[in-house]
């Protein structure tokens, strides 16, 4: 069993592709039209291009309840690993993105936490 595909949910398909590719850096892999909406996913340039992230629609009720309760709590609805989180911060806020907590040591690791603007908290680390 391996991981392949993983998604997050996001308000705005065209919004979040353009936040995942010019400002995170990720390479679009995947748009096919499906009606109203896309399966749209990104890959990491620096990773297998296997491994997808899913761009998904947050058009249910259901999914719109459970990304909003996540983002209020100040949850990440997923996190991404790099090699130094106080350099990618400094990149990151360059780019104007919004960060809810600054690079902090959490034991082995270090973390920090930015706004998507799709709706959705990400968490960034490194060992």
């Amino acid at each position: 069993m391996k991981i392949k595909l993983t998604s997050v949910l996001v308000d705005s398909q065209d919004n979040a592709l353009a936040f995942y590719t010019e400002v995170l850096g990720f390479v679009k892999k995947t748009q096919i039209p499906m009606g109203e909406f896309q399966w749209l996913t990104v890959v990491s340039p620096e990773g297998p291009d296997d491994i997808e992230l899913l761009l998904e629609p947050n058009d249910n009720p259901a999914a719109q309840t459970f990304q909003k309760a996540l983002f209020d709590q100040g949850i990440p609805a997923t996190a991404f690993a790099v090699d130094d989180v106080r350099q990618e911060y400094e990149r990151l806020v360059g780019l104007g993105v919004r960060f809810t907590t600054k690079p902090t040591d959490a034991g082995p690791t270090i973390i920090a936490v930015f706004d998507d603007k799709c709706g959705n908290l990400i968490q960034i680390y490194q060992a």
